[in-house]
């Protein structure tokens, strides 16, 4: 399990670094639509690039997030359960939403290739966009590994006792 949470590391460090890169790239193209836009000469396609880019920022950081839990946790009812409950209850959580964003993963890139079979463009630019949403496919695929790992942790600390 150590092996496989390193390489579960690494993927969400390099998938850190993309989506670091595409939100520097979405704020640079949409600063330099603004200033343009003083000058009336405005991007062409500026909204559509910056949406298939948010799309990747938001998809390469979920594995990461995950990992270090960082999304809101409401747990006013759960906070005065015992500890074997609140395990059994990470078990069933991570094995739901580990299934529900394996799905996701899943159909999103069965998306990208009905996409990319079909030869679509996008509408403005008529650029090929199936790379990002393949890009958000495996953003939900290292969300699942995530998921998967703390299935597994929370599974054997239940088992350890």
């Amino acid at each position: 399990m150590k092996h496989l949470e390193l390489l579960v590391n690494a993927l969400n460090k390099i998938s850190m670094i993309l989506a670091g890169i595409a939100v520097l790239a979405l704020m640079v193209l949409a600063t330099g639509n603004v200033v343009l836009r003083i000058f009336h000469i405005p991007y062409r396609g500026a909204y559509e690039i910056v949406s298939f880019l948010g799309a990747l920022v938001i998809a390469g950081a979920l594995g990461y997030t995950q990992q270090r839990k960082n999304h809101i946790v409401v747990d006013i009812l759960t906070e005065k359960f015992p500890k074997q409950i609140h395990r059994f209850l990470d078990v069933i959580n991570y094995g739901v939403t580990l299934v529900f964003f394996g799905i996701m993963a899943w159909q999103t890139y069965l998306f990208g290739m009905k996409i990319w079979e079909s030869h679509e463009v996008s509408e403005t630019l008529k650029v090929i966009f199936h790379p990002f949403i393949f890009g958000v496919s495996i953003g939900f695929a290292l969300l699942s590994l995530n998921l998967f790992l703390d299935f597994l942790k929370a599974l054997l600390n239940k088992g350890g006792e």
